[in-house]
């Protein structure tokens, strides 16, 4: 198997141990301060992806048999990047406003003309397979993970922010591995909830604070910094993982997610989730984009040959799933007689979800 070597402490460990290079995959590293160390190892078959190094160094590496990858600096990402985004990365310099923020900048840049460009498409493919490679260093056992999907719009201090919340601390206190799309409303709920290692009460607490903004519009900078706030006075550090995209770059990530794996590719972004949540996906209410999920995860079981293959789905929310937004009676009609119709269901309150994952 190739070695992948993603830190400094990473590649003089190499060093120390083998002796060499060969075979191996560095990414993102700033090696020019091992130009020496570069010279005299083997490197037959490594690859260097988007690496700082001597310009000396890349000829010689590649004259015996290294792959270099160069860095591209006309995107304002790592196309390399070895580890999921953290809040704090992407939220750096928000005192000076949230357009200052890589995340805002990152957005905007991907709104330009230039984004479409043959050699910035490149960069964000490789960008969201690098991600993808990061998220499964962190989701190591994905019939552990349990995706939370819902709608952006819930507002902090409502009863449906705080439901999303207790679903999320309640699947986690069990052992379960919460995923969500990553955003705002209900997402940021269950990752709050699910971060926070704390009481229920502590939990209350945090929401009740959060509430003083409830919302991320007109301006995310006050919803991003109350939730970095929250942080800092609760114990928010629990794994959960949020799952953002850039295509829907106008709703924030939330700050909850103790690994951040933000997307380009929607569609990549959907898949990768959906594969990541071998326990179940619940659906608390949302409009197009939970839907859109809802029957993403429906025709993957719908076409499920095994029962493995099949990711349990619970709608939470009677009333809203069969009469505001009738998502239910479709998913019931296509689920008869097939392999996953067991595997569907409709409940009504959170310890019914936690009955059913049990």
């Amino acid at each position: 198997m190739r070695r992948e070597i993603e830190t400094l402490e990473g590649f003089d460990a190499q060093i120390r141990a083998e002796g060499s290079l060969a075979g191996c995959l560095a990414q993102s590293l700033d090696l020019r301060g091992r130009a020496d160390v570069l010279a005299r190892v083997p490197v037959h078959n490594a690859f260097f992806l988007g690496c700082r190094l001597k310009h000396r160094s890349a000829l010689d590496l590649a004259a015996r048999g290294a792959a270099v990858f160069p860095r591209l600096p006309q995107v304002p990402f790592d196309a390399y990047r070895p580890a999921l985004y953290t809040a704090p990365e992407l939220y750096a310099d928000l005192a000076a406003g949230y357009t200052a923020t890589p995340d805002a900048r990152i957005y905007n840049w991907a709104l330009r003309e230039r984004s479409s460009l043959l050699d910035a498409t490149l960069a964000q493919a490789l960008h969201d397979h690098f991600v993808s490679d990061a998220l499964l260093d962190v989701v190591t056992t994905p019939g552990m993970g349990v995706g939370i999907m819902g709608g952006h719009n819930v507002a902090r201090g409502s009863a449906d922010y705080a439901r999303a919340a207790a679903l999320g601390r309640g699947l986690a206190e069990s052992g379960l591995l919460v995923l969500t799309g990553g955003g705002p409303g209900a997402m940021e709920a269950a990752n709050l909830g699910a971060s926070l290692r704390g009481t229920e009460a502590e939990l209350e607490q945090a929401c009740q604070v959060l509430a003083e903004v409830p919302t991320y519009a007109p301006d995310p900078s006050p919803w991003a910094a109350r939730g970095l706030a929250v942080k800092q006075r609760f114990d928010c550090t629990r794994l959960n993982v949020g799952v953002p995209t850039w295509f829907y770059g106008h709703e924030p990530p939330n700050v909850f997610g103790t690994g951040i794996a933000k997307y380009f590719d929607n569609a990549i972004r959907e898949d990768v989730l959906l594969r990541l949540c071998g326990a179940g996906l619940v659906y608390v209410p949302g409009r197009a984009g939970t839907t859109q999920e809802i029957f993403q995860a429906l025709t993957r079981n719908y076409y499920a040959l095994e029962g493995h293959q099949i990711r349990p789905m619970i709608l939470l929310g009677v009333d809203y799933w069969t009469t505001q937004v009738p998502a239910w009676p479709l998913l019931r009609a296509l689920a008869a007689g097939r392999l996953m119709e067991s595997s569907v269901h409709l409940v009504d309150t959170i310890e019914d979800v936690f009955a059913i994952l049990a």
